[in-house]
């Protein structure tokens, strides 16, 4: 499972030209789902998100995380973040879960990251999406579980 995590000051996502779905200040996470993860790899990767401490405490040190500031969070499911470039020039997406299967495991990471009390919204499964964001710094990291 990986995450690529953005701080952001706001983000939307707009699903044929209609507001779908919109955040202030917090974090955007593109989620991919492959083949090989399972719920506990969706509970660590929640667990590790909400305690990231990438959010500036009053000496400008990355030292709070999303809980800590009471950001929003958006989560968008990014399979293409499954795919593997590392030979020839056509990404290879074999190591993609297949859609049921990672629509279960994006629905289960969304629950375990809505636990924490933030408000959070997210994407649309496989839709066709227009994401717009505004980073905040910019601050983005990539999280595998």
């Amino acid at each position: 499972m990986k995450a690529l995590i953005q701080r952001v000051k706001q983000a939307s996502v707009t699903i044929e030209n209609e507001l779908y779905s919109k955040i202030g200040h917090g974090l955007l996470i593109f989620l991919g789902v492959e083949k090989s993860d399972t719920q506990q790899n969706a509970e660590k990767l929640a667990q590790k998100v909400m305690t990231l401490r990438i959010f500036e405490d009053e000496n400008d040190k990355m030292n709070l995380s999303v809980k800590e500031v009471n950001g929003e969070i958006l989560v968008v499911s990014q399979f293409t973040l499954c795919g593997d470039c590392r030979k020839g020039t056509r990404p290879s997406f074999d190591n993609a879960a297949p859609p049921e299967e990672a629509n279960k495991l994006y629905e289960y990471f969304v629950q375990n990251i809505k636990t924490s009390g933030q408000k959070v919204m997210t994407g649309k499964f496989r839709a066709m999406m227009d994401v717009s964001l505004i980073n905040d710094g910019p601050v983005t990291f990539m999280v595998e579980k």
